[in-house]
């Protein structure tokens, strides 16, 4: 079993959140996606932005981040926010981290490319 990467919220100004780790290696990468359960069924998923020292880093809020408070868990996910690629997300309509928001459900997707890749090669 992989052990997971815990953090914990140490102070959140609107969307802008600062997330604590007990050691300077357990830090996300910038703009690797982190996980808030919120204790009602509901993730919110934030996204690395700076490492700001003391084994903080701040992020940003993907959704509204109403109600979290200092201490909650924030669980580092190891890899940056991704969307679904392939036929299946053809005339679907998505949110910032992926998720289908058309109501027609989620897409099944093999592949899933991350927000920040490199943009394809255009040659003539």
């Amino acid at each position: 079993m992989e052990k997971k990467n815990v953090g914990h919220v140490a102070q959140v100004i609107g969307p802008v959140i600062d997330v604590v780790f007990e050691k300077e290696e357990n830090l996300p990468k910038i703009y690797d996606a982190l996980e808030i359960d919120r204790g009602d069924g509901e993730k919110l998923i934030l996204e690395a932005q700076q490492a700001i020292g003391e084994n903080t880093i701040r992020t940003i809020a993907m959704d509204s981040s109403e109600g979290l408070q200092r201490g909650m868990e924030v669980v580092g996910l190891g890899h940056p926010i991704s969307m679904p690629t392939g036929d299946g997300i053809k005339g679907r309509l998505f949110n910032v981290i992926g998720d289908a928001i058309d109501g027609l459900g989620q897409v099944e997707s093999e592949k899933r490319y991350s927000i920040h890749r490199d943009p394809p090669k255009y040659e003539e």
